[in-house]
Parts: C-alpha cells; sequence; structure tokens
C-alpha cells in the first residue's frame, strides 16, 4: 500500500469517526472532542499504530491552520454588540483566573516540596487555557448564549495574559537561578503580543473595507482562507503570537465592516474538518509512556489547577458582578489545555536545562489528564448554565 493509499484511507476513516463522535457526544456527556482524542490515543503510536506517518508529520501544519481558524472566529464574535457591557467582566475573569492560578499551583507545589523557581514556571504554564477545545464545546449548543458569549471573551483575552504571566514568571526564576533580573523575556512578550497586534491590524483594517465586494455582504470563502493564511504564515515568519494576530483580525473586520452580513462565516464551514484532523491527530501524538513519569507533583499541578481556575474564576466574576451561575461555572469551563503549555513548557526547558526533564514528564503527562478531561468540564458547564436559564424561563 502505497503513502497515498494510506493517507486517502486514514483521512476517511478519521472524518467517519468524526461522524459518530458527534452523534454519540449529542447523546451522552462526552464531548466530541475528548471521543476523538480517545480515538488518536487508540489508533496512535501509544495504541494500535495505524496512523499514516504522513499525516502525524503534517500534525504542526494542520494545527496552525486549525488554531488560526479559531483565533479568527474567536475574533469576529468580539464585536461592540456582543461585547457592549462585558468588557469590565471579561478582563476580571480573565485576569483573575489566570493569577489565581498561577498563586495556587506555585504556593501548593512548593509546599509539597517543589523548588521555589521550578513551582513558578508550572504556575505560570498552569494558567494557560486551549481555546480550539472550548470554542468546540460551545459550537455543539445549538443557540449561543450570554455565557458562551462571556466564555469566548474570556478565552481570548487569556491567551495573551497567560503569555505575558509566563514571561514574568521565566524572568523572577532567571533572578532567583542568580542572574539580575531579566527583562528579556518581558521584552520578548511584549513584541510577540504587541507584534501580534500590529500584525493583526495591518491585514485586518484593509481586509474589513476591501472584502465582501464580490458578492456585497456576503464575504466568499477564497476571501477569507486567503487573509486567514496570510496572517498565520507572516506571524510565523515575525515570530509573533499567530493566535493573537488572527484574533485581532477578526475583530477588526467585524467592527468595521459594516457592509457583511456576517464576516466570513463561510468559513466554519471548513473549520471542523481541520479541528477534526488536528485533535485526532493530537490523540495521536500523546506518548502514554510519559504516564510513568507521573509523581505527586503531577497529581498535585492538577488539583492546584483546578483549584485555581475555580478560586480566581469565581473571584473574577464577582469583581465583575455577574451573576450565580457564572460565577459557579465559569472556572470549570476553563479547565481545558493543551499545546500552548507543552509549548511553554519547551521553552522553559530550553532556558533551564536541569529541570527541561521534571518540566516536560509533568506538563505532557497532565496535558493527557486536561485534555481528555477538560472538554467535559466545559461541556458540563455550559449544559449546566443552560439547564439553570430554562428553569428561570419557566417559572
Amino acid at each position: 500500500m502505497n503513502s497515498s493509499t494510506e493517507l486517502l484511507i486514514g483521512l476517511g476513516g478519521i472524518l467517519l469517526f468524526a461522524i459518530a463522535a458527534d452523534i454519540v457526544g449529542r447523546r451522552t456527556f462526552l464531548p466530541r472532542v475528548t471521543l476523538l482524542i480517545l480515538f488518536g490515543i487508540l489508533i496512535g503510536d501509544s495504541g494500535l499504530a495505524l496512523m499514516p506517518t504522513q499525516m502525524t508529520n503534517q500534525f504542526e501544519l494542520i494545527g496552525n491552520i486549525a488554531l488560526l481558524m479559531v483565533g479568527f472566529l474567536i475574533g469576529g464574535t468580539l464585536s461592540k454588540k456582543t461585547m457592549r457591557g462585558a468588557m469590565k467582566r471579561t478582563f476580571w475573569i480573565a485576569m483573575s483566573a489566570a493569577l489565581g492560578t498561577v498563586l495556587i499551583v506555585t504556593i501548593g507545589l512548593y509546599i509539597l516540596g517543589t523548588n521555589l523557581d521550578l513551582a513558578i514556571l508550572f504556575g505560570c504554564i498552569a494558567a494557560a487555557t486551549d481555546p480550539a477545545v472550548t470554542m468546540d464545546a460551545i459550537s455543539e449548543t445549538d443557540d449561543r448564549s450570554a455565557f458562551e458569549n462571556l466564555l469566548i471573551s474570556v478565552v481570548a483575552v487569556d491567551d495573551a495574559i497567560g503569555l505575558a504571566l509566563f514571561s514574568v514568571g521565566v524572568a523572577v526564576v532567571t533572578s532567583i537561578n542568580g542572574s539580575d533580573f531579566s527583562a528579556i523575556p518581558m521584552l520578548t512578550a511584549t513584541q510577540e503580543i504587541g507584534g501580534a497586534i500590529i500584525l493583526g491590524l495591518a491585514i485586518g483594517l484593509p481586509a474589513a473595507f476591501l472584502t465582501g465586494r464580490l458578492h456585497p455582504g456576503k464575504p466568499i470563502l477564497i476571501e477569507a482562507l486567503a487573509i486567514v493564511f496570510l496572517c498565520g504564515g507572516l506571524a510565523l515568519w515575525y515570530e509573533v503570537s499567530y493566535l493573537i494576530a488572527s484574533m485581532t483580525m477578526g475583530c477588526v473586520i467585524a467592527n468595521l465592516a459594516n457592509h457583511h452580513e456576517r464576516p466570513f462565516h463561510e468559513i466554519e464551514g471548513i473549520e471542523w474538518v481541520f479541528l477534526i484532523v488536528f485533535f485526532t491527530l493530537a490523540g495521536a501524538s500523546l506518548n502514554l509512556t510519559s504516564l510513568k513519569e507521573f509523581t505527586v507533583i503531577g497529581i498535585g499541578y492538577i488539583i492546584f489547577r483546578i483549584l485555581g481556575k475555580n478560586v480566581g474564576g469565581q473571584a473574577g466574576a464577582i469583581i465583575g458582578a455577574t451573576n450565580r451561575n457564572t460565577r459557579i461555572w465559569i472556572g470549570p469551563a476553563l479547565l481545558p489545555q493543551a499545546g500552548v503549555a507543552v509549548g511553554m513548557a519547551l521553552v522553559a526547558g530550553n532556558l533551564f536545562p536541569h529541570y527541561q526533564q521534571e518540566l516536560l514528564s509533568v506538563v505532557v503527562s497532565t496535558t493527557i489528564f486536561f485534555e481528555i478531561f477538560g472538554p467535559i468540564a466545559t461541556r458540563f458547564s455550559l449544559n449546566r448554565v443552560s439547564a439553570a436559564d430554562e428553569n428561570k424561563k419557566t417559572i
């Protein structure tokens, strides 16, 4: 069997399973993301080793495309209409959930006996949330609620806050290890975030006025893909955050393109195809042998991260004057964590080689937990808030 045959059969099998996952997900508590990741584990090297190497070799490319589309669609939801009155709530929840997680994970692991500098690194990594999983869990619901709109906004801000906190943590650890307090990590993060925003504006501003002219009021799919791919390619070239760049671009177009009925909604039709392959490949890439390295630190990381997201999210929701259901369920909805955390662990491991093994073993092993159970927590939170809203309507 040649490589093309394997690739086509593999793609067909994955897409067929995705249909089954969607049906099962609608009838059970399991979200389709979790089912796809479990399927990926089954057919990956940790399972039956059925995944074609041609597909696994393209994991990074497919992941970048999928996350670019997710970022663009998240940015597209941040319009003046949807964000009216929600800016304060979004900021406080995102900031409090991130800071609360950093503090609780850092202090908790330090009490368990972890070195302070390593505990700080774990705390900063724990702040990251996976936007792709969160968006997919929301897309499984039929009607977009106020809680879902708020959750999307929080996830959009969370990426920038998490990157900034990680850079501060790296600078602090550099100081603890004997060097002067380094501003370089914070400068790098500022350039990465600021550069991404500038790039998103540079592409989004002309796109807002030039697109949607071939079919008035309705941008075509080619236009959408062109600017998303261009934005992603330039972001990777200039080494800025492609997720923040695509979010910024989507936000600019959503707010300035008044002639658009709904900016680039056609992209939603093909986004799910890339996400199906992405989530399956993510599961296939998980190395279950890393669970052998699962230690007290790994268990503590999971417990303290869950506690941090819940306490921090609830505190931010209280400061932002949200309703009771939001205060209770915003924390669990922010539990998914995946590639961003692993990326942070790789960066930290390169900067502090003596901690590399411990960082990677703990973060990779806990990522397996949060990739499988994080979507379940998000789906459960969305269902609970939806059920509470329905009860109010019937009273």
